[in-house]
């Protein structure tokens, strides 16, 4: 089975961000019973013989394969849909237990949705932020788009502190077109401040979803003998026992999590809690379900 190949440790083998989006999406479709519809994408109608001058993009080279004839997917319905990635590279997405970082599997994340989106031809566009905007690649279908943001994406690299304020408001004075918003983030800040920044994306007609990254230990921590915990945005200090850890701060984080979720489904957001130890395909499908569930 191919998923088990995908965890994250595996990944993270792999020579290049293009190889990893294409072996996540390869994965993530292959373990769907129909074409994916994760709101940039369109239905498929049926195959057509090549003719010359056709963009060699739509080949299914799978069946070219197989067959050694050259066939295009037909689709139905273009969406024309726009997807806009923020990707927070804030200090505190550095921190891993696990085998990759959150920051390093919100990458993955990230490369895999726009390899996707330009598989089925939607503009894709992508900001880089911490407390400020470090990176903005407008949204495009120009050739070479894919690897623009395959670029900035690899390069993005841990900054300070976080602050949403800067790159939502960067969003909405220079995109103009709706689509659909992915944010990617540990979200380190209060569920309220959150919403209220976020919120006014939907006000514009966009779909925004929230992805929320959190390493193993963070939401589950396991160790028998205190520690010392440094935050990595701030500096500061606390000393931790287990049983803190195991009662009040399960307690604490469990919250946090439960106030994120259903706060965000009040405003009308989507939200998704992503364990960075679990594969990503095997995580977007269980996302899939779940929004198709309610579609």
């Amino acid at each position: 089975m191919l998923q088990r190949f995908l965890d994250p440790a595996t990944l993270a083998s792999l020579s290049g961000l293009d190889l990893i989006a294409k072996t996540v999406v390869d994965g993530f479709v292959s373990g769907l019973h129909r074409s994916p519809d994760f709101g940039f994408s369109q239905e498929f109608a049926e195959y057509r013989s090549y003719s010359p001058g056709d963009d060699l993009r739509h080949v299914d080279w799978n069946v070219f394969a197989r067959t050694e004839k050259c066939f295009l997917k037909r689709y139905r319905g273009e969406t024309n849909t726009q997807l806009v990635l923020l990707l927070d590279t804030s200090a505190s997405m550095a921190f891993k237990t696990a085998a990759v970082s959150k920051l390093d599997y919100a990458r993955y994340v990230a490369a895999s949705l726009a390899y996707l989106a330009g598989e089925q031809r939607d503009a894709t566009g992508l900001i880089v932020f911490d407390e400020d905007v470090k990176n903005y690649v407008a949204p495009s279908t120009r050739q070479g788009q894919l690897f623009r943001l395959l670029h900035a994406i690899e390069h993005a690299e841990p900054g300070t502190h976080t602050d949403f304020a800067k790159p939502f408001a960067h969003f909405q004075n220079f995109l103009r077109r709706r689509g659909l918003v992915v944010v990617l983030s540990d979200f380190y800040e209060t569920p309220d401040t959150i919403i209220r920044t976020v919120e006014p994306l939907r006000y514009r007609g966009n779909e925004v979803i929230l992805f929320h990254l959190l390493d193993p230990q963070e939401i589950t921590p396991k160790f028998n003998e205190p520690l010392l915990l440094v935050d990595m945005e701030t500096k500061g200090t606390l000393e931790v026992s287990p049983e803190y850890a195991h009662r009040e701060y399960r307690a604490k984080m469990k919250s946090h999590i439960e106030e994120l979720r259903t706060k965000a489904r009040a405003a009308g957001l989507d939200y998704f809690l992503m364990d960075t130890s679990r594969p990503l395909d095997e995580g977007l499908r269980e996302y899939m379900a779940i929004r198709q569930g309610r579609m």
